[in-house]
């Protein structure tokens, strides 16, 4: 029998053939089994995607669904991802408004540092939403760890912004709202209807003039429950808008008020006061006056209210002689100078005769803060009364004095009050050092040093200290040189009393006899 080799090597050939392609065919049938079900969100590596159908949510890519987690804004994921990328692509509420026209476009972020791509497609109503960081192909990647890192840190700083008291929000550069605090999201919350949330963009609580003026600082009011509440507005500037923060201002306003009020209650006590007020600052700059000091100086309400000096103010005073001429200038010029240090320690006090005949008291008040105030006050119906009471005066006492009877006033108190030269002629006193120099019994003590024994001064302290209705009555002394006094005691209105010694004529040979008294 012979061996065929042919057929053992077609042979040999053809299980080998055979069993390559078992391999091959095994390998790719495994293959197949591995391979997961296709999908642009599958794959961790897939980059920022978003699939939307209207504003309803149908896929997003791992990163793209962190985008929506960490996104400050609440509501669903369409208001949530605007609130993402409106502050980074402030033209993209338009654009995705002709999205439906164009078909697709693409944007680049206009915030500083490194930028991003917003890429929008719409293939039969499907929006389709792809964000690109051109530079991260150059950045390393972050590790597990310093993504954690980040993260916490982030979540911390959330958590403080959310826990402020204040209201904090951004504005963009068109002045819409988009991003605000927990604070602010409360207050705008309790202004809406009852059936409606908040949405994209944010209300506005306050005027946008800070904003928009780019005012960095600005008080504002809005209502809080049918209260009015105010607010200072905090404005900070960047390439994207405006950091805006509003501070509670309602003490300050009710301060304000309070010394605005206060204010205008002593300008219009000012302002109806007959002394005139000048209040110098510690500048010594007028910051102050009252319509008085107008009508008491003659000064120009202009020449005032371009708040001269107080020397100036004092030099105006003095060229129109309201001031008491000095000998010369440099005497007047020490004598502001005085008047200035006097002022601030509160001694000045002075009474200006001015030669139009007016007399004006002036005096000088410190102020706290180094304030200076000068009062002027007209007392030249004042003096003139005083002036003429007191000419009055000398004439009373000239006519008592042109009497021949001697005559004491008591008080009622028993002091002496009055008498006039006859009286210090009769009885040895001065009359300027006996008025108020002594009561009634002292004075009856002297007369009776004076006179030979009698009881009628007995009953003329009585009379003297005597309260109520009293009756007129007289008497006889004899003075120790021998001469004989009739007394008069007589009550006068108010409870004074008047005394009156007359010396009588009496012959001569009565006037060697012992002293007779007769009492009336």
């Amino acid at each position: 029998m012979t061996f065929d080799w042919p057929l053992a090597l077609g042979l040999i050939l053809t299980a080998v053939a055979a069993a390559s392609a078992a391999v091959v065919l095994a390998g790719l049938l495994q293959t197949r089994a591995g391979r997961r079900p296709e999908g642009v969100f599958s794959d961790s590596q897939a980059g920022t995607v978003f699939l939307f159908d209207g504003e309803t949510l149908l896929d997003a890519t791992p990163g793209a669904r962190a985008i929506l987690a960490l996104s400050p804004a609440r509501g669903g994921p369409w208001l949530r991802l605007l609130a993402y990328l409106v502050p980074r692509f402030p033209d993209l509420e338009a654009r995705l408004s002709r999205l439906a026209r164009d078909g697709r476009f693409t944007l680049a972020s206009a915030a500083e540092g490194e930028p991003l791509l917003l890429m929008a497609e719409m293939r039969g109503g499907i929006t389709r939403l792809t964000i690109d960081d051109p530079s991260s192909a150059e950045r390393p990647r972050l590790d597990h760890l310093s993504q954690r890192a980040l993260a916490e840190e982030l979540d911390q700083l959330r958590a403080t912004v959310a826990q402020a008291p204040l209201m904090m929000w951004r504005e963009s550069a068109g002045g819409e709202v988009i991003w605000a605090n927990a604070a602010y999201l409360r207050e705008a919350a309790k202004r809406l209807p009852p059936d409606r949330d908040l949405s994209w963009p944010l209300p506005r609580l306050f005027d946008r003039a800070a904003s928009a003026q780019g005012a960095p600082r600005q008080r504002q009011r809005i209502e809080v429950k049918g209260v009015d509440r105010w607010f200072d507005l905090e404005s900070f500037a960047d390439p994207a808008g405006r950091l805006l923060f509003a501070l509670p201002a309602d003490a300050a306003v009710q301060a304000e008020a309070t010394l605005r009020d206060f204010m205008q209650t002593l300008a219009k006590t000012f302002a109806h006061l007959p002394i005139g007020l000048a209040i110098f600052d510690q500048h010594r700059k007028l910051a102050l006056f009252n319509p008085a000091l107008l009508d008491l100086t003659g000064l120009p309400p202009d020449m005032l209210a371009l708040q001269p000096s107080l020397f100036s103010f004092l030099e105006a005073l003095r060229d129109r002689q309201m001031i008491p001429e000095p000998k010369d200038y440099p005497s007047w010029r020490r004598q502001i100078l005085e008047l200035e240090k006097a002022a601030a320690s509160g001694l000045y006090a002075e009474t200006w005769s001015l030669p139009s005949g007016q007399t004006y008291r002036v005096i000088g008040r410190p102020h706290p803060n180094g304030a200076l105030a000068l009062m002027f006050e007209d007392i030249s119906t004042e003096m003139t009364r005083t002036r003429r009471y007191r000419a009055d005066l000398e004439l009373g006492q000239a006519v008592v004095d042109a009497m021949e009877d001697a005559i004491a006033v008591f008080s009622p108190a028993g002091d002496l009050v009055m008498t006039n030269a006859a009286y210090g002629a009769l009885w040895g006193h001065d009359p300027v050092e006996t008025v108020g120099g002594g009561a009634a019994v002292q004075l009856c003590e002297q007369w009776r040093a004076r006179s030979s024994p009698s009881p009628i001064w007995v009953e003329a302290e009585r009379f003297l200290a005597a309260l109520g209705p009293r009756d007129p009555w007289s008497g006889e002394i004899r003075l120790e040189d021998g001469r004989l006094v009739s007394c008069r005691f007589a009550p006068l209105t108010g409870g004074a009393t008047l005394v009156l010694f007359r010396i009588l004529d009496v012959p001569a040979a009565e006037a060697a006899d012992p002293a007779s008294l007769r009492m009336a």
